[in-house]
């Protein structure tokens, strides 16, 4: 029987391929991922992952998983809510982006974050682990993102947040033209700063490729998430999404008890 098909970038591939072919894509911009993300965002990529960890409603004491975390500034921002009593754990299923993210943190003085290779559709943790889960501009790269989501619902402690933060799809056509124009130049960029600009090509193709705000809303329920919500950012560029894992029958019922 043969294989079915996924996209990378607007390719079709095999299923089997796809990751190897996106870790590749992330092996050879490792280095420069940081730099290249602050030009090709103007810098704006910042202030949207701090707004997407104010989200995730972390506290000090908590236990986040920051998912697809790559070189760590997630994990830096969450490490800095939760505390010497909580704990960060930075989990990629690429080992050069985990290396670079490691030792940033610990230059930086960020010596609790653990680190995790996982695959985002297998995670390598029990069920009802954390108090929330972060994953930044990575769901686009899995390959069955339903399934995904169907894990990070389960490795959520119930009432517990999942916050996605991702490209997304423009909500003013007026803008459409501008926004091409420069998205295309990101592999000139890359092909500037690394050397390579095949990565950039499969970038800007990811983002045409992936869901629009209320089918990922959508997909997060049908997961199991309950509150699902999502906020534009920069018009649609980006979206913030975020679902909660549901409270057990007698966790639903406890607040109407203590009353």
């Amino acid at each position: 029987m043969p294989e079915d098909n996924t996209h990378f970038g607007f390719q079709q591939v095999p299923i089997s391929e796809k990751a190897e072919r996106v870790a590749e894509v992330f092996r050879k911009v490792a280095s420069q991922y940081d730099a290249m993300n602050d030009l090709m965002s103007l810098g704006s990529h910042r202030l949207m992952k701090r707004i997407a960890v104010e989200t995730t409603r972390a506290k000090p004491g908590h236990r986040i998983l920051d998912l697809a975390g790559g070189t760590g500034d997630l994990s830096k921002l969450l490490a800095q809510r939760v505390g010497s009593e909580g704990q960060v754990v930075l989990c990629d299923i690429n080992a050069d982006m985990v290396q670079v993210g490691r030792d940033r943190l610990i230059d930086q003085g960020f010596s609790d974050v653990t680190y995790a290779l996982g695959d985002a559709e297998q995670l390598p943790f029990a069920d009802q682990s954390f108090d929330a889960i972060m994953i930044g501009f990575g769901l686009r790269n899995v390959t069955r993102k339903e399934v995904a989501l169907k894990a990070m619902c389960q490795a959520l402690k119930p009432g517990c947040r999942a916050v996605i933060l991702e490209f997304s799809t423009l909500q003013h056509p007026s803008l459409a033209p501008a926004y091409k124009a420069f998205s295309a130049l990101w592999p000139k960029v890359g092909r500037w700063v690394t050397g390579d600009g095949a990565p950039y090509e499969y970038l800007v193709e990811s983002i045409a490729m992936h869901p629009d705000q209320e089918t990922l809303a959508d997909m997060m329920r049908a997961a199991g998430f309950v509150g699902v919500g999502y906020d534009n950012l920069l018009g649609g560029v980006a979206a913030l999404h975020y679902g909660e894992a549901p409270l057990t029958a007698s966790e639903a019922v406890a607040p109407q008890q203590s009353e």
